[in-house]
């Protein structure tokens, strides 16, 4: 029990690294409060935690929104008194290179990864001072260090959650948080699955990337989640301000 009688608030919860982030956290004894746009896939998350006994609230909205980030915030806060780990594992791809994106698409892809990434670690940042220690774990893509065709908007907003990830690290070490990093390489998601359906023929393109791996598979989330719980849990006390890797062997191919 790795997060007993922690809270940890986990965004893009409603399915893939955020739905399986939120099991094993709930699994390893947090309280998880779950948020998302998609309120099925946020009462499926929560079936799941209420089957290993876990507890936790679901909300529903856009984490792009500054206003349903800090009610979330500060909910739990009055409900809890405390928030420990946050998790923001919302993201959105619309494909496309920088002629064929339309702006609106651009703006949205930004508003999605870096606004909820900003915008949830500023609600968030402030109680974690308070107590003196917090982890917050976001996530960018090995393609935000590796580059990669045809998804612009995508890969310069994980890029710029490396950037943002980093300096809050340095910005809040001396209040006790922690702020990491993942870069997953391609995990099969259903918002992977949907960046294949973009393509005329999507199965030479589903190869090519499996293929890019040196593994020769695609990951799985609850991959990525073991990843997550060692920096939201005391065994990561002295990692801040990294990139952690988990890729198949995508960059090293």
């Amino acid at each position: 029990m790795r997060l007993e009688g922690r809270t940890a608030v986990i965004t893009g919860a409603g399915s893939g690294i955020g739905r399986a982030s939120a099991l094993l956290f709930a699994t390893n004894g947090a309280h998880v409060v779950l948020a998302d746009r998609d309120a099925a896939g946020l009462r499926e998350t929560m079936a799941g935690i209420r089957e290993v006994s876990g507890g936790g609230s679901t909300h529903v909205g856009d984490v792009g929104d500054a206003d349903f980030a800090n009610a979330v915030v500060a909910g739990i806060v009055a409900q809890h008194g405390r928030l420990d780990v946050l998790m923001t594992a919302a993201g959105f791809s619309c494909g496309g290179t920088v002629l064929t994106t339309d702006p609106a698409d651009w703006d949205a892809v930004f508003r999605t990864n870096v606004g909820g990434t900003w915008l949830w670690s500023r609600a968030a940042v402030p109680q974690m001072q308070r107590q003196g220690r917090g982890s917050i774990i976001t996530l960018a893509s090995q393609l935000a260090i590796a580059g990669g065709r045809g998804n612009s908007a995508y890969i310069a907003a994980k890029g710029a959650i490396i950037s943002l990830t980093r300096t809050m690290a340095l910005d809040f070490a001396d209040d006790g948080i922690r702020v990491n990093a993942i870069a997953p390489g391609a995990i099969d998601t259903p918002m992977l699955r949907r960046s294949f359906a973009r393509h005329a023929d999507p199965e030479p393109v589903r190869e090519a990337s499996r293929n890019r791996h040196a593994m020769k598979r695609f990951g799985r989330a609850e991959e990525v989640a073991e990843t997550a719980l060692h920096l939201a849990s005391d065994a990561s006390s002295f990692t801040t301000g990294t990139v952690m890797v988990v890729d198949g062997g995508w960059l090293a191919a």
